[in-house]
């Protein structure tokens, strides 16, 4: 059995725009509890998870996965949710150990865990570590109680800054979201909030703004008139000030929501930003895989125990698997490069396209001041576009 290096160079690997790597995400979609905004894949089960038989489904689904991907180089795994947390330190072992049997891992790549704070322990903690986990992503979400409790979350702030600690003691990198555009949140309140974060030595930041998604108890109260949000021009102004405040805390942004010292930046979703190849495993998984000349979309079945059953009777739980045309590629291109301050590859894209950007339109998005070009190579939104991000692809696109 090929294992996991736990080694980890003192600074993260180097990133290529040019090359955006082959990542591989693993999806554990249990979670303690549900959180009122949350429109995940996450599901609350009341009985115990049977972890050993999900590993199993997980591994099969590797290798149905592998078949498609081919020999690839990992350059980052990640385990999201649901809660990863909430798995045993053999399961994280075993699905760690079974990805570097079916992929090459060099040593020292990026190998992030989410974590809540609730959930953290930390013999659990170093039992992550000790599978080879490298960098873990703490769910904080506030630093007030009030607004922890509001955001259904089973943490306080105690909890968070024992999770903060534990992780700094045991990981080489960490990060943590918190979201913002709360009720009756202030400018001044969030500056204080994001200093106050910034202070706890982190060295990479993810900054949600809060969204009511539909199906959400928070978008039924809002329905209702029970629940108020900043409206658009709030959160606007609350966006510009998190711009402001991370730059100057020397955390700036690298894409809408994620905010980085220079090199401490997310290797794996810069993969996903500058659409490179990920191979999506477990339930509700989504993937991009190029395989045999073309490009597919996969996405597995989101119930966790159907996906269960699918893949103990099938090898896999994919429920779609769809062959990208080269203008739909373009299109998803366009969609995720804008997302980061470095932009786009405008050969990249035209490639993909076989066409070069409409002159008329990107001249009237340049001159409203929503994008700009880097050179005769890249395009990039500008912080004005950011905030018109899907009018400006829309724009572009056409």
């Amino acid at each position: 059995m090929t294992a996991v290096t736990a080694f980890v160079p003192k600074q993260p690997i180097a990133t290529d725009p040019l090359d955006p790597g082959f990542g591989v995400y693993v999806h554990w979609p249990f979670c303690a509890a549900k959180c009122p905004y949350c429109d995940f894949n996450s599901h609350v089960r009341h009985q115990p998870v049977d972890q050993e038989r999900f590993v199993s489904a997980f591994l099969k689904e590797m290798a149905t996965m592998r078949g498609l991907s081919g020999s690839r180089t990992v350059t980052s795994i990640f385990m999201g949710g649901g809660t990863p947390s909430l798995m045993t330190p053999a399961t994280v072992d075993a699905i760690l150990s079974g990805i570097a049997r079916h992929w090459h891992v060099p040593d020292g790549i990026e190998i992030t865990m989410e974590a809540n704070p609730s959930s953290v322990e930390a013999e659990r903690f170093r039992g992550y570590r000790a599978a080879g986990v490298n960098r873990v992503s703490l769910g904080v979400q506030a630093l007030n109680d009030r607004d922890l409790k509001f955001l259904g979350r089973l943490h306080d702030v105690d909890d968070a800054l024992k999770a903060i600690r534990l992780a700094r003691e045991i990981f080489p990198r960490m990060s943590f979201d918190l979201i913002y555009a709360r009720p009756n949140q202030t400018v001044a309140d969030w500056d204080a909030e994001l200093k106050q974060a910034v202070s706890y030595a982190v060295d990479h930041l993810s900054l949600y703004q809060l969204t009511l998604e539909e199906g959400t108890p928070f978008y039924g109260l809002h329905k209702a008139g029970k629940l108020v949000v900043p409206d658009g021009e709030q959160s606007a102004i609350l966006y510009e000030a998190t711009q402001e405040i991370t730059a100057r805390e020397g955390l700036p942004a690298y894409e809408v929501s994620n905010h980085a010292r220079p090199g401490a930046e997310s290797r794996h979703n810069l993969t996903y930003w500058r659409y490179g190849d990920y191979a999506g495993i477990g339930p509700g998984a989504h993937g991009r895989l190029s395989t045999q000349g073309v490009k597919i979309a996969t996405a597995t079945e989101r119930h966790p125990e159907t996906w269960l059953s699918l893949v103990e009777g099938n090898g896999h739980g994919m429920v779609d698997q769809e062959v990208l045309e080269r203008s739909e590629q373009a299109d998803e291109l366009l969609l995720m490069g804008l997302r980061l301050t470095e932009g786009v590859d405008l050969a990249r894209w035209q490639a993909l396209s076989g066409r070069d950007p409409d002159p008329d339109r990107e001249q009237f998005l340049i001159d409203h001041g929503f994008i700009e070009r880097l050179g005769n190579s890249r395009l990039r939104c500008t912080p004005a576009g950011m905030l018109i991000l899907d009018a400006v692809v829309a724009d572009l696109a056409c």
